[in-house]
């Protein structure tokens, strides 16, 4: 049985601040179809869903409906781009390293692809703290299906009353919800305030998370 407390964390908005490179990839495939394209602002309250329902609201914006296999060459062409401007927010290397030398581990629960993910980890010097990653193609649920953060947390090797959550959009917070665990709304990152409804603290800055994990894992 697990005794380390864990820290699941949300990967766009809440570790990184991934905006940028999202938005280049949308804009792409907005002027491959000669659509104009979207601002960072018209972008984030987009993100959240996966990238499936990104490209669909993307499209959806500019007045376009998406193809059978745009998102999967969307996701390929982000992918290749992962890291062009994406960097973690700041804080969260010296968060990590302070949360980890007192026994915690970290996993990641994003509804992101494998791929994309693993490739914006590496890129960032960011996959070394982490023990699992649980993404949107990794089963069959996705956030904020609570059987995704339950896999996820499988995966660490942990158990989900040493567990906790943190999040900047609903579904994180609904998902760690449904499992009983703490939670945080991550307030730095794209989700609007009023999803931080259920939460059981909300953060301002990621530096926040090396008092509050122990607090809330006591």
């Amino acid at each position: 049985m697990a005794s380390f407390p864990l820290m699941v964390l949300d990967l766009d908005g809440t570790l990184v601040d991934t905006l940028p490179d999202l938005t280049a990839a949308l804009n792409r495939m907005l002027a491959d179809r000669s659509l104009a394209p979207l601002s960072q602002a018209e972008v984030k309250p987009m993100i959240g869903d996966g990238t499936k329902k990104l490209v669909e609201r993307a499209l959806a914006a500019r007045g376009a409906a998406a193809d059978a296999d745009t998102d999967e060459r969307y996701v390929a062409d982000y992918t290749a781009h992962v890291a062009v401007e994406s960097r973690p927010f700041p804080g969260v290397n010296a968060a990590l390293a302070r949360l980890q030398e007192s026994g915690w581990k970290f996993a990641i629960c994003t509804n992101k692809s494998t791929a994309a993910t693993a490739a914006l980890l590496e890129a960032l010097d960011l996959a070394r703290w982490f023990a699992a990653c649980g993404c949107g193609d990794s089963f069959a649920a996705k956030k904020p299906d609570p059987a995704h953060l339950g896999g996820t947390i499988e995966r660490a090797g942990g158990t989900r009353d040493h567990t906790m959550m943190v999040g900047d959009h609903r579904n994180d917070i609904a998902a760690g919800r449904a499992l009983g665990l703490p939670t945080v709304f991550a307030a730095w990152g794209y989700g609007d305030p009023r999803m931080a409804e259920g939460a059981s603290t909300i953060a301002e800055r990621f530096a926040a998370l090396a008092a509050l994990g122990p607090k809330l894992l006591s």
